[in-house]
């Protein structure tokens, strides 16, 4: 296999190889210059790579293809078309042409679009994004796309993430030759997802109806064993785990996508996945294909992979660390501190940026992971807490100290501060970052905001990171425009200071999980935008509208059209569990809370008959406990659907989330509660479902 690998490896993805091989000389170039400046492409052009794509397409077993995309559901979408085109003769040709390569008309009437879609308007626009490669899978060949509406607006998270992209693209490099680096012609962001999962037998799954409805347990007693042990982090990989893992790689490299890392995770049944980056372009496509290739191979193994941030209550749960980073066209990390002192002011710049940027819009970075899946782990001492702020570490932090007070910086001699020269001379990069209770992390040369939830799109995330760094830089642009040379250096350290004085208060190195932290961010002025009700009014807030209006990334319309989209999808999840909760407890629980009542008063009873005398203090408190239960969650869920039902009668759609963030989910945890406390008396062969036990340690 091992041989085999270098071959396989983006066998099956459209790449520059075989770009470089399948399309004339003068096509090829031309097409290179689309990708990497972002120039029109012609319909010369695009005629020649259908052509070409078909034709490598069809060798490779391809019949089909799609426009494929990522409308605001936050999965993908297709339409399959098949190459065929009838000829005069009746016979079929296989055809494809760069109309059909460039633009597609998918029908947009039945995704969210948040108002954006007239309803007598159903189409929408699907527009090749030829920095994206394309791929065959399953026989069809998948084109990147875009998706917008018929009148313009963006339906999707692709095309906000590409505007995020280029506007930090701009900024960053006019800052880079106001600093001297005239030879940059672009920067580009990196990605690189880290994706967790569970893992469960596949008999099992579908024997629970709130894990195929809900993606996670609505009510389960704990195991005996859970994580306490901290023996399956990195432990032993199970033979159907390994032997799915293996799979998984190979689907994944022959798409070029370059899954390098793969181990258990804290909890039973979690493991993680870890990609080299890309950049965040590609790397937002390729974490959805990776989504979903991992639950395709899974079903291979009889088993289900779990994506949601919180599937079992009492261990921990699932998130997506993005790590994220800056690189040049000459491949010049921005974010590594270096050791000259054109790296150390170009660092030290960025690095600023990115803290103002963090600080000045926290709200939105909170915003990127709110979801009703990630609100059960955000804010647990197992996750980041729903603070934003920002860990430097001590060395790192000691240096922005002493240029903020005009001290001295160095640990074995004291070096003098000297932006240009001397405060970074051997600055050894923070690789020690233990402190697993930031949300957003300095890791030696790039950031790891780890907030995000598994089943997350990263665009979300990197599109709001991208767009505050590049207003940052926008700011720091005009501060220092126009500055001599000769002056540059003071000028920077000038700015550094003010920077530094004005947003330090979103560094902390401590343990976010404290609540002596709550109290301090608190009086430091930072959001605790604990649920995503609370987050998602900040998104509509005048300088969030402002800020990605004046970078175009979103209109004022796509923003407000996200705004209710993000609000509908929250009280949609909430009801479609509630629901749940109210069928598995009626249709199923109740049953077996009852029977095993009356099988022990029964038994109970068949006792007394045969002697008398014998005390049934257990047996009676017992029934007394379990017929309680059943009076208790009878009237529980009763009390549930009125609540559900009272919330379809709100129009208001802000109204109705936050309703059922307050009413809804209390409710729904009581019943939980009482129904794990009944859970752990019933014996399993009379409960109709599989217990925690069999679900985390069945593999």
């Amino acid at each position: 296999m091992n041989k085999e690998i270098p071959e396989l490896y983006g066998s099956m993805i459209f790449s520059d190889k075989v770009m470089r091989k399948k399309l004339p000389k003068d096509m090829y170039k031309a097409l290179r210059k689309t990708i990497e400046n972002g120039t029109h492409l012609e319909l010369d052009v695009a005629n020649s790579v259908a052509v070409a794509m078909k034709e490598w397409a069809v060798e490779n077993g391809a019949t089909h293809y799609t426009h494929w995309f990522q409308p605001m559901t936050g999965f993908t979408a297709e339409k399959h078309d098949s190459f065929i085109s009838p000829s005069k003769d009746g016979e079929v040709i296989m055809d494809f042409s760069g109309k059909e390569l460039v633009k597609g008309e998918p029908d947009a009437s039945s995704f969210p679009s948040g108002g954006l879609r007239a309803t007598f308007e159903a189409r929408g626009y699907t527009a090749w994004d030829p920095t994206s490669p394309a791929f065959i899978k399953d026989q069809t060949l998948y084109i990147p796309t875009a998706f917008c509406s018929y009148s313009g607006e963006a339906l999707d998270k692709k095309t906000p993430l590409l505007r995020s992209m280029e506007a930090l693209n701009e900024e960053a490099v006019k800052m880079l030759k106001l600093l001297g680096s005239q030879n940059v012609t672009r920067v580009s962001t990196t990605i690189g997802p880290e994706q967790e999962y569970f893992l469960v037998d596949k008999d099992l799954y579908h024997k629970r109806k709130d894990l195929i409805f809900c993606g996670r347990t609505l009510f389960g007693a704990s195991a005996p064993k859970g994580q306490e042990m901290e023996d399956h982090y990195f432990g032993s990989l199970k033979p159907r785990v390994c032997a799915y893992m293996h799979d998984l790689d190979i689907e994944l490299w022959k798409l070029g996508i370059p899954a390098k890392t793969k181990h258990n995770e804290v909890a039973p049944a979690q493991h993680e996945l870890a990609p080299v980056f890309d950049t965040a372009n590609v790397a937002v496509d390729h974490n959805q294909l990776t989504m979903e290739i991992m639950k395709k191979v899974a079903e291979k193994h009889n088993m289900v992979c779990l994506l949601h941030e919180k599937p079992f209550e009492g261990i921990n749960g699932s998130g997506k660390h993005n790590n994220w980073s800056l690189i040049t066209n000459e491949g010049v990390n921005l974010l590594n501190p270096g050791r000259t002192p054109a790296q150390n002011i170009q660092f030290l710049v960025f690095l600023m940026a990115v803290i103002k940027a963090v600080d000045d819009y926290a709200d939105l970075m909170r915003i990127s992971a709110a979801s009703a899946g990630n609100d059960h782990r955000l804010g647990g001492n197992e996750a980041p807490p729903a603070i934003i702020s920002i860990f430097l570490g001590d060395e790192l932090t000691a240096v922005l100290d002493s240029i903020e007070n005009d001290t001295y910086f160095g640990k074995q001699e004291k070096i003098e501060l000297d932006i240009g020269a001397h405060v970074l001379p051997h600055f050894v990069k923070d690789s020690t970052d233990r402190n697993r209770t930031s949300p957003f992390a300095f890791t030696g040369n790039k950031f790891e905001f780890r907030m995000l939830g598994s089943s997350a799109s990263v665009a979300t995330p990197n599109i709001v990171l991208n767009t505050a760094v590049a207003e940052a830089l926008s700011q720091f642009y005009q501060e220092l425009e126009g500055t001599k040379p000769e002056d540059m250096e003071h000028a920077v350290h000038e700015l550094l200071k003010r920077a530094i004085k004005k947003h330090k208060k979103i560094i902390f190195n401590g343990n976010g999980y404290s609540d002596e932290w709550v109290k301090e961010a608190q009086s430091r002025g930072l959001y605790n935008l604990v649920s995503t009700p609370d987050c998602l009014p900040q998104f509509i807030k005048e300088k969030n509208v402002k800020l990605f209006t004046n970078h175009h990334i979103f209109t004022r319309e796509e923003i407000f059209s996200r705004y209710e989209i993000l609000l509908e999808n929250y009280a949609k999840t909430v009801k479609i569990e509630a629901r749940t909760l109210s069928e598995m407890l009626t249709k199923d629980f109740l049953l077996a809370l009852d029977t095993y009542a009356g099988q022990t008063a029964k038994h109970a009873s068949f006792k007394k008959a045969f002697l008398p005398s014998l005390p049934l203090v257990s047996e009676e408190a017992l029934v007394t406990k379990l017929t309680n239960t059943y009076t208790e969650l009878t009237e529980g869920i009763a009390k549930l659907m009125a609540l559900v039902e009272e919330a379809d009668q709100i129009t208001d759609m802000y109204a109705m989330a936050t309703f059922c963030q307050k009413n809804i989910l209390g409710q729904m945890e009581t019943l939980r509660l009482l129904a794990n406390a009944a859970e752990a008396l019933i014996p399993d062969e009379l409960l109709p479902y599989p217990t925690y036990d069999q679900l985390l340690f069945s593999l």
